[in-house]
């Protein structure tokens, strides 16, 4: 599972510009599943042909938040805007890499207050003499990501892009292991989640699905002064009961505590304060869909440094497993 986590976490695909991450979780799910078709938004959507029970939509987002450059100056500097939550303060001094190979690393003009740190005052050097030169390599549009290797840290690890590309390890290993199932998985890899929920909410108006279930990273509160939340990573798949973009399926949530208990998977409780997941894309799709989350909780999100515990991963694969081979009778 490390080389598979190594390999998703160091793809390139920003929100928007997934295609490379797209063909990496293709060539490593193809072996599992029945067909695999892309939507028109870029998802990637895997079927894996049940016995006349349920169809189940499972979710990973497969986007990472990056840069978008918006101007190149006379000098070779590229001014950027950020593709999802891309916090000032993390970012400067970290390098940057385009899906073409090239390199650079986030400067700043001259801040004389922390407050006005902002991305208006950054830019990315790539090493260029002139607007020409710069423009050889890199375009207005093009988009950027943060380059940082993963790091192997024994029962953790270490990368950019935790968030989500963990999510999607999650979902090839349960197809992997699951030789059969009485219900119809849609197995969905979404684009566009960093910036709007937007490949779930199609792919799931497509799909149709009777139950909905969606992989993602969730804060924790185990860090010194760490904001206060019941969640730590190492303590089990983190089973959602609200974050800010839904209020989870009361069933389904119980029905998942229930299988975890008679499994004997470790598992926590989640309510996240900010942030969303495509569940409640999926939640709010057609007539509603019965939709909930099995989360990975991670350290540090949005920075090139997120951490997860990969006894945590296999809580999550082991409790997918569970719910797939169950009746799903909430």
């Amino acid at each position: 599972m490390k080389e598979l986590v190594k390999k998703f976490t160091e793809g390139f695909g920003p929100s928007g510009f997934e295609d490379s991450i797209r063909e990496i979780i293709r060539k490593e799910v193809e072996p599992f599943v029945d067909e695999v078709r892309v939507d028109a938004l870029g998802n990637l959507i895997c079927f894996k042909k049940g016995n006349g029970g349920k169809k189940v939509l499972l979710d990973a987002h497969m986007d990472e938040i990056g840069v978008i450059i918006t101007h190149i100056d006379e000098n070779g500097f590229l001014r950027f805007g950020s593709i999802g939550g891309v916090n000032p303060i993390i970012a400067l001094g970290q390098r940057v890499y385009f899906e073409n190979g090239v390199c650079g690393v986030i400067g700043s003009e001259r801040i004389e207050d922390p407050k006005d740190l902002k991305l208006e005052k950054f830019f990315i050097d790539i090493g260029a003499k002139s607007r020409e030169q710069a423009a050889e390599k890199v375009k207005v549009g093009d988009a950027g990501a943060f380059l940082q290797t993963a790091i192997d840290l024994g029962d953790r690890m270490i990368a950019k892009a935790m968030d989500d590309r963990i999510g999607c390890v999650v979902i090839v290993e349960v197809l992997r292991q699951l030789k059969e199932t009485k219900h119809d998985i849609y197995a969905v890899f979404a684009t566009q989640e960093e910036v709007g929920l937007r490949g779930a909410r199609v792919a799931a108006y497509g799909v149709e699905p009777d139950v909905g279930i969606a992989f993602d990273v969730t804060g924790t509160g185990d860090t010194p002064k760490a904001r206060t939340m019941d969640v730590s990573i190492g303590k089990g798949a983190a089973i959602k009961v609200k974050d800010s973009s839904l209020i989870c399926h009361p069933g389904l949530r119980e029905y998942l505590v229930k299988l975890a208990e008679e499994n004997g998977i470790p598992y926590q409780l989640e309510v996240l304060e900010s942030g969303g997941t495509n569940a409640g894309a999926i939640q709010m799709t057609k007539a509603g869909i019965p939709a909930g989350v099995i989360s990975i909780p991670s350290r540090y999100i949005h920075t090139p440094g997120e951490m997860v515990d990969l006894d945590d991963v296999k809580a999550c694969i082991d409790l997918c497993v569970a719910a797939c081979q169950s009746p799903l009778d909430f």
